[in-house]
């Protein structure tokens, strides 16, 4: 029976292959499997005498197993293979570790083509764990055969501790010899145009190639499908929300709109008016904004979202904005309000709602909301609760959307009828990633800035290699203090000591570091730590300093932000809690502990934090990395530019975009395989076009079965769902 991508594995391989791979891997099909590609291929080299063997280096020998024995590991459960082949010019040790099975096969007198690192134990040559292709028992081949064998590429599978390599690449040889025709998702038309091979070969070629030339042109193929699949969902979820109906928010003339722009103390800038523009627009059409705001910190997303609110309120409608700490969610019901003034303030009757109120608060405020009383309403996951319902809610701002996951943005959204939506972002997007994430939302983005603002300079402080700087960072912040500015210093964590010891931790504050391979496994400095260590500082320990961080009482946490914004506060320790959205003109200096352990966008996100206002602004990275490290890279990366959307490109190729999707967002979003948002940024956009020119045509794809299949495979009902919460 031939088998096709729909063939349930445990029908193909069996019933132990089949749950193997579930478990591992959560295979069900033989789609899943073939999806399952290579993610390197080994070329084995030219064929070399074992006497002429490179130390160091890959090449592969044409040998006779010599002898084989066996002995136990010393420190685990498992036995050591050794294997001695020969090639009649000298001898190799082939050492296996915990594959006694091997020596079943492994015979004396069987030949074959053996490849490894070259390796040396005891004064001997050796490969350790080494492929190897034996030769059938009746016949050994020519030079030229097994020549041709050594060229042939070996595809290395992403593979387990349970399941290697070879036992992946075996059961995809089994279901190969067995598959039958494959759905192309491309049409001919596009198929032709684009030189891509059949669905069929490019699945044959990425599992099983004879040529370099032939990976290339199955993994091309493949990317196209690929780029066209996932353009072509979310190019149906654009039409899916032009499908709903939403109630139309026109601004009138006289209205909450027109009297808050005739008081704004400050013209907008060109952005600001040109996404005021097309928000305002959205708000009158048939069907739901769905928008994406990105800009800069300090670029004025909060006015685009707060005039956004006010056309809704016209129409006596409610906007929820939902902030991902208590903080932020403090200081944007502050800042707003004193945007709107004593005019409009008591109109529209801003109202906070966070989990930390007491329960008397929290009634209150409830019961405005309710109501209808409060038309804009600011919260944390409270909002989310069942217990918070709305009389008219009609826009949901989404502030920081990368900490919040699609299934809680959709909670707060189910609390209306087909309200708009705006998302805002302070992180700046690559186009590709925009097109590839967000390809179901319409982007616009806030490029220039305000005036007035005095600018930042950075610095990157190596104290491992200078260790007089470390004394030297905290001299400048005095300096700062002392002509009447107020400084940060920021740490990965709250007490070093006890944190984590992987790196990557987070503190429940959002505190969470990069993790880099090969880093240090804590962080040198906690806030604890610092904290502890300025207030024995001759000069720093003279001034008001405070902590902060995410462990400590909302109110706690308020009060201490507060008096930092009032300037009773010099120098505040915390953690990231500080990241987004707080805004403290007089703070002049931002210090930045253990730099290197903190993404691109991050350190660009807490650099923010200063140069606000008319005061001039001073960041320093503090780092023990090592001059050409990765992690000296991003911190490298911030101190050269303070442009955020060339930081983001930047982050994007340091880190890859495995990274920067990450897994808040649907598994359609994070779990590119071929499709990388660099590289192929070309592919997308034309694939982009292409899904958008067939589904103009065909917006059932009743013409494109093949299409439509693949879509149905490719991206679930979840992942459908997770779309269409976006």
């Amino acid at each position: 029976m031939s088998l096709t991508l729909d063939t349930p594995l445990i029908v193909a391989l069996g019933d132990k292959p089949a749950k193997e791979l579930s478990r591992a891997f959560g295979m069900s099909t033989v789609g899943d499997l073939l999806a399952h590609y290579p993610r390197r291929y080994a070329l084995r080299g030219e064929l070399t005498p074992i006497d002429g063997l490179p130390l160091g280096e890959l090449a592969t020998v044409v040998a006779e197993v010599m002898s084989v024995s066996s002995r136990p590991m010393r420190n685990r459960s498992g036995r050591i293979l050794e294997v001695v082949i020969g090639d009649g010019k000298g001898q190799l040790a082939l050492t296996f570790f915990g594959q006694a099975w091997r020596e079943k096969e492994l015979r004396p007198g069987r030949r074959g083509v053996f490849s490894g690192k070259v390796g040396a134990f005891r004064g001997k040559l050796q490969f350790s764990n080494p492929d190897y292709e034996l030769f059938e028992d009746d016949r050994s081949p020519g030079l030229a055969e097994a020549d041709e064998m050594v060229r042939t590429p070996i595809p290395i599978y992403p593979a387990t501790a349970a399941i290697a390599t070879w036992k992946i690449q075996r059961w995809i040889s089994e279901v190969l010899d067995r598959l039958g025709d494959v759905p192309d998702p491309v049409p001919e038309e596009l198929r032709s145009r684009e030189a891509l091979l059949t669905a069929r070969e490019a699945v044959g070629w990425v599992h099983r190639p004879q040529t370099r030339a032939q990976i290339d042109a199955a993994r091309g193929t493949l990317r196209w499908h690929e780029a066209l699949v996932l353009q072509t969902a979310l190019a149906q979820q654009r039409q899916f929300v032009r499908m709903m109906s939403a109630t139309k928010r026109p601004a009138r003339a006289g209205g909450l709109l027109e009297r808050f722009d005739a008081a704004l103390p400050f013209e907008r800038t060109p952005d600001q008016i040109t996404v005021g523009d097309q928000i305002g627009l959205d708000l009158t059409a048939e069907w739901p904004m769905n928008r994406l705001v990105q800009g800069e910190v300090g670029s004025g997303k909060t006015l685009v979202a707060l005039r956004a609110m006010l056309q809704v309120a016209e129409s006596g409608g409610q906007s929820a904005l939902i902030a991902p700490t208590e903080v932020l969610a403090a200081q944007h019901l502050r800042s707003m309000a004193r945007m709107l003034g004593p005019a409009l303030a008591p109109e529209l009757m801003p109202t906070l709602l966070t989990g930390q109120m007491t329960a008397a608060e929290r009634r209150k405020a409830a019961l405005r909301v309710a109501s209808g009383q409060a038309r804009i309403v600011i919260g944390t996951h409270a909002l989310l609760s069942a217990g918070t319902t709305f009389a008219d809610l009609g826009l949901v701002v989404v502030d920081e959307q990368h900490r919040f996951g699609v299934e809680q943005r959709e909670t707060l959204r189910a609390k209306g009828t087909s309200p708009h939506a705006l998302v805002l972002t302070a992180t700046p997007i690559p186009r590709t990633v925009a097109m590839t994430v967000f390809g179901d939302l319409d982007v616009s983005t806030i490029r220039t800035m305000p005036a007035g603002r005095a600018g930042i300079q950075t610095f990157v402080a190596p104290v491992a290699e200078k260790p007089a700087w470390f004394g030297r960072v905290w001299d400048r912040a005095a300096e700062e203090v002392a002509k009447g500015h107020q400084v940060f210093v920021v740490c990965s964590a709250i007490d070093a000591e006890k944190s984590a010891p992987a790196p990557g931790a987070d503190d429940g504050t959002g505190a969470g570091a990069a993790s880099v391979e090969g880093e240090a496994a804590r962080p040198h400095w906690g806030v604890v730590q610092v904290a502890e260590m300025l207030q024995r500082h001759p000069t720093v320990g003279r001034l008001r300093i405070a902590t902060l961080h995410g462990k400590l009482p909302v109110d706690e946490k308020d009060r201490i932000m507060q008096d930092f914004a009032r300037g009773d506060i010099d120098v505040l320790v915390a953690t990231t809690v500080i990241e987004v959205g707080v805004d403290v003109a007089n703070a002049s200096t931002m210090v930045i502990l253990d730099a290197d352990r903190f993404g691109v966008s991050q350190l660009h996100q807490l650099r923010g934090r200063v140069g606000r206002g008319g005061v001039p602004g001073l960041c320093l990275l503090v780092t023990e990395a090592e001059q050409g490290s990765v992690a000296r890279s991003r911190v490298e990366a911030v101190a050269s530019t303070l442009d955020g959307f060339a930081l983001a490109e930047i982050d994007l190729e340091l880190r890859g975009e495995g990274d920067v999707l990450g897994d808040a967002q649907s598994g359609v979003r994070s779990s590119l395989r071929l499709l990388r948002v660099v590289k192929d940024a070309d592919l997308i956009a034309r694939a982009r076009a292409e899904a958008e020119r067939i589904l103009e045509r065909d917006p059932m794809l009743d013409r494109h079965p093949e299409l439509a299949d693949a879509l149905s495979r490719r991206v679930t009902q979840e992942e459908r769902a997770a779309l269409s919460k976006s």
